[in-house]
Formats: structure tokens, C-alpha cells, sequence
């Protein structure tokens, strides 16, 4: 009998992958002399992408569309962008706004992706 993977570990295997990734289009940006606003925006859709191709093959099994991939752009982003507006009104430092982020959409995140790539999209737990 093989045994499975959860689907949560699949999720954090894919977001350490994301993250990593995020970072590296962001320096390179930032080396190629690009402001931060734009560096942080174009690194985010790079591995946001990989992360929508990563978890619906690897860690969903689903085919992708269009529409879950607007819909997964459209809630990360959100999430990102709230988080961000909540953390420059606070005045937060920004290593606690990158810490808080990747909990908050290791758990959130995980939660809404699996919405987004369930087919009947009636229930997250099942």
C-alpha cells in the first residue's frame, strides 16, 4: 500500500520553492536597477504563477484554466496587497511584514487554493 503525501506538505513544498523564486526575480530586478515597488510586483506574478502550475499538478492534480488562475491571482494578490496596506498603516518593519505574510498565506493560502482547485468548490475540507 502506497501512502500519500498530504496535501499541506505538497502546499509548503510548493510555496518554499515560490519563495525562493520570488526572491530571485526580485534581486535580480533590483541588481538590474529597478525600484522596489516594481521588482516586488514582477518577482510576485513569476512565482505566483509557478505556485498556481505547481498546486494544481503537484499537489491538487487538477487541470488548469484560465479562470482558477485569475481567481488564484486575484486572492493572493488581495491578501498581499491587505497585508501590505495593514502593515505601512501600523508602520510595521518590513521583516515583520514578510514574516507575518508567509504564515498567514501558508494558512490562508492553503485554505483558498484548495477552494480554488476543487472541482465543486462546495466544501474547503473534505
Amino acid at each position: 500500500m502506497q501512502r500519500r503525501m498530504p496535501a499541506f506538505l505538497k502546499y509548503l513544498i510548493v510555496g518554499i520553492f515560490n519563495t525562493i523564486i520570488h526572491a530571485a526575480v526580485f534581486a535580480a530586478l533590483q541588481v538590474a536597477g529597478n525600484d522596489q515597488a516594481l521588482s516586488n510586483l514582477l518577482a510576485f506574478i513569476v512565482a505566483l504563477s509557478f505556485s498556481f502550475m505547481a498546486n494544481a499538478w503537484f499537489t491538487f492534480r487538477v487541470p488548469v484554466s484560465l479562470v482558477r488562475y485569475c481567481v488564484f491571482v486575484a486572492g493572493m494578490g488581495s491578501l498581499s496587497a491587505s497585508l501590505g496596506y495593514l502593515a505601512d498603516s501600523q508602520g510595521w518593519p518590513p521583516p515583520l511584514t514578510v514574516g507575518l505574510f508567509c504564515l498567514v498565506s501558508a494558512l490562508l493560502g492553503f485554505v483558498f487554493a484548495r477552494w480554488v482547485f476543487t472541482e465543486k468548490r462546495r466544501w474547503i475540507f473534505r
